[in-house]
């Protein structure tokens, strides 16, 4: 089986998941339901997501990201200044989820017991990069590190706040988030004198080899 076949198949498993996430929660019980959804036996979930539900939940950021990313017209963007973009990669991300808020919810929880804290950030870092990158950003010096941490900021309290949120189409979420983009705006200039100490951290481009791509099963990656 090829590796694009493995992921086709990864694909439609967390797509039929996600139904019998707001009952059963994000467990291998819903994967399993979900994989019968899906045509798919049951081996097939523990070759697919070999620590069960967190696997799971890290895939499924990664393949919204992946959406995310193709679903933003890079002629668009262009057209765009770069706060615009950044408001524009984080309202699409967002409005993937659309329907899904349990889901998230429920992903949310299970990221934030301390075993997963290493899955919760690297989810949240390859999500703010993803946005960056779309934005057309190429930093390779200490404002990579800047940009992405300022980011992750700005999108864990608007997904926060989204979660809450019932006003029509979501009006008073992406208030919120021009509010916090506009704020984080200004923080680069303001802490600019106390970065300078720092200009001599790895290159990204090397950190990234460690967290872009996930290895769920041996010679099983995605």
């Amino acid at each position: 089986m090829t590796e694009r076949s493995l992921d086709r198949r990864r694909e439609a498993l967390l797509d039929a998941t996600l139904a019998h996430v707001p009952f059963d929660g994000w467990s291998l019980q819903a994967l399993y339901v979900g994989a019968e959804d899906a045509g798919l036996d049951r081996d097939f979930v523990h070759r697919a997501f070999p620590r069960g539900a967190v696997d799971a939940v890290a895939y499924w950021s990664t393949l919204l990201d992946r959406r995310m990313a193709e679903a933003l017209d890079p002629a668009e963007l262009a057209q765009m200044r770069v706060r615009d973009r950044i408001v524009t990669g984080v309202r699409k991300r967002l409005e993937l989820l659309q329907g899904d808020h349990e889901a998230v919810r429920r992903a949310a929880t299970l990221l934030s017991l301390p075993t997963n804290a290493a899955v919760a950030a690297r989810c949240v870092w390859r999500t703010v990069d993803a946005i960056w990158r779309c934005a057309g950003d190429t930093a390779a010096d200490f404002n990579y590190y800047t940009k992405r941490s300022i980011l992750a900021g700005v999108y864990l309290a608007t997904v926060t706040y989204w979660l809450q949120d019932r006003s029509e189409g979501n009006a008073k979420t992406w208030d919120f988030l021009s509010r916090r983009i506009d704020d984080a705006l200004k923080l680069p200039k303001a802490v600019a004198p106390l970065t300078r100490p720092f200009k001599s951290m790895p290159n990204p481009a090397d950190f990234l080899k460690s967290i872009r791509r996930p290895r769920f099963a041996r010679r099983e990656r995605w």
